[in-house]
């Protein structure tokens, strides 16, 4: 079967609880940036509107329901003991996560073209699953934290949160922010574009910690390549700013209740061309309570 692009945003929808910022509501009543979120809005406004303000239903896709079940396997992985972390073990955790998967969204089936494709696709997560052994050694690795759900609040106010796939830290403190992507690795032109959901991990954790992740590392299954980068300050405080922006966009297009439509590849992807003019769809009406809860991502001054 032909793959989607890696779209970090459906699968964080397919794969974690979401808020209105698409990041979770642990701990705040408060909308949020998350990267998932701030990606929206910079590849297409009205998506970002649609996903974040309409709150409209996706059906998902299968390329996104993969990803969330080679997530949870590589999380329960180290669940287990070091020595028994093995191919095999990931692999025999496949039926029963499929399983429990199919409980918690039963729609994914409705998404086969019929019975006779399921096999396939699940060979298909075989496959990423073990890629993932000839990039990385889980008996060697003990992570300080799996699916970890981070929170703080920039200079200016802007709440953001999102959820790290993997979280290692050294005898020393140093840390490693770790996430999975079953999709292939970027070319050389789009690894910025790649490093932005890492940037904004790090900038949390920073912003949290007082101390910034030493590395940056995404993990591709599709093509069994890894990408790493070492943040220096300058670049978090630059990715903060950048956010700063985005938000200032976000309440411009809210003040004018025009979220435009942006045509790009991804539209071929988008679960959303009945309701984009792009596409000879009708975007709704703009509902005031969405715009009310987008607008308590940013607290105001003196609050």
């Amino acid at each position: 079967m032909t793959e989607q692009p890696d779209l970090p945003a459906a699968t964080a929808a397919a794969a974690r609880p979401t808020g209105p910022g698409g990041g979770g509501r642990r701990g705040s009543g408060r909308t949020a940036l998350s990267p998932s979120r701030a990606k929206d809005f910079m590849q297409c406004p009205l998506l970002f509107r649609l996903r974040t303000v309409d709150r409209l239903p996706e059906p998902g896709s299968l390329a996104t329901h993969k990803g969330t079940l080679v997530h949870a396997i590589l999380e329960r992985l180290y669940d287990l003991p070091a020595r028994d972390r093995t191919r095999e073990a990931a692999l025999d955790m496949l039926p029963g996560q499929w399983q429990t998967h199919r409980e918690k969204h039963p729609e994914v089936m409705g998404l086969f073209p019929d019975s006779a494709a399921v096999a396939p696709w699940l060979d298909e997560a075989r496959t990423l699953i073990s890629a993932y052994f000839h990039l990385e050694n889980p008996k060697r690795l003990e992570p300080a934290e799996r699916e970890l759900f981070v929170q703080t609040e920039t200079r200016d106010g802007l709440l953001l949160r999102g959820f790290v796939d993997r979280l290692d830290v050294a005898p020393d403190g140093a840390m490693r922010v770790v996430d999975y992507k079953t999709g292939r690795s970027p070319g050389p032109r789009f690894q910025e574009e790649a490093l932005f959901q890492m940037r904004f991990y790090a900038l949390v954790l920073w912003r949290l910690r007082g101390r910034a992740p030493a590395r940056l590392q995404i993990v591709y299954l599709k093509d069994g390549r890894t990408l790493t980068h070492d943040p220096r300050l300058p670049e978090l405080e630059a990715t903060e700013t950048k956010l700063a922006h985005i938000w200032d966009e976000v309440e411009d297009c809210t003040a004018s209740g025009e979220f435009a439509p942006q045509r790009s590849r991804l539209c071929d992807w988008c679960a959303y061309q009945a309701q984009c003019p792009l596409f000879g769809g009708t975007t709704p009406e703009l509902p005031a309570d969405g715009v009310a809860r987008l607008l308590t991502a940013r607290r105001s001054p003196g609050a």
